[in-house]
């Protein structure tokens, strides 16, 4: 069994199938782990999210901000945004059963020597704690009250975690570490604003994955996508898989097993017909 996992795709559904040719994927005994942001920007959300679930017993998902926003468009809870490609998602005649499917997502997957998250792990948390706080998020995505939780869902506070947190800012904060942080402060302070590359950070942050002694390190590797700025890096005990596809560069995937690179360009196919953001 082969075992890749791929950075952000952004329903960039023909540059997914050239990447899987270029790796031959092979569903009957390989295996994709997904960073999330399989979905929105691109031209092709609703058939990445057809083929992710017709493939759900051969890939880990986590979910990303575009899903999470996705779900949160659908049950009425925000508008779309102008750059969105989710409508063809919401006229399907599958696409509550999609929508459904996706809302049970874990924010984390924890296996063998590898965890995997969409945007970050808090540097103070350890990866036992993170995948409890984890848990604490899902359980609520996947109760009859979720719908209560997308409404609190949004927001940059509180910005720095605390384990006395309780109810929805304890949720959002465990959220947004997981799927929008990018920089923190050596106090613990997340950064949710700036999304270009190391050398423009704002002054006294720094890559979550760079704090000093981030309770995380020297446990498994974490892969992670989210910053497309940041592209692929490799070191720090991390593997940051968000290489650009959809603003026209690379699709990435990493063999879990012997570590290897392979990438694909954007089909043109995929490209949005306007900007936008990740």
């Amino acid at each position: 069994m082969a075992r890749f996992a791929i950075g952000d795709i952004q329903g960039c559904y023909y540059s997914l199938m050239d990447l899987l040719a270029e790796i031959n994927f092979q569903p009957a005994h390989d295996q994709l782990w997904l960073v999330g942001d399989i979905i929105n920007r691109g031209n092709g959300s609703l058939e990445v999210l057809r083929w992710a679930y017709k493939h759900k017993d051969q890939i880990k998902l986590v979910l990303g901000n575009h899903e999470l926003h996705a779900i949160a468009v659908a049950h009425g809870v925000r508008p779309p945004h102008r750059f969105d490609t989710l409508a063809d998602i919401f006229a399907a005649d599958d696409g509550g059963e999609l929508l459904h499917w996706l809302r049970q997502q874990p924010l984390m997957v924890l296996e063998d020597d590898y965890a995997m998250v969409h945007a970050g792990l808090y540097p103070q948390w350890t990866l036992s704690k993170a995948k409890r706080l984890a848990e604490e998020v899902e359980a609520v995505l996947c109760s009859a009250d979720y719908g209560t939780f997308l409404f609190a869902m949004y927001g940059n506070t509180p910005a720095k975690w605390n384990d006395a947190l309780v109810d929805m800012d304890r949720l959002r904060a465990i959220v947004n570490a997981f799927t929008r942080m990018r920089l923190c402060n050596v106090e613990g302070e997340m950064e949710f604003t700036f999304k270009g590359e190391v050398a423009d950070m704002p002054a006294d942050y720094y890559p979550w994955f760079q704090i000093p002694e981030r309770r995380s390190a020297g446990m498994q590797t974490i892969l992670f996508g989210h910053w497309s700025a940041l592209g692929l890096h490799q070191g720090d005990g991390v593997v940051a898989l968000d290489t650009g596809c959809l603003w026209g560069r690379q699709l990435t995937a990493y063999n879990l097993d012997d570590k290897s690179i392979r990438q694909v360009g954007l089909d043109a196919r995929d490209r949005p017909a306007a900007g936008g953001s990740d």
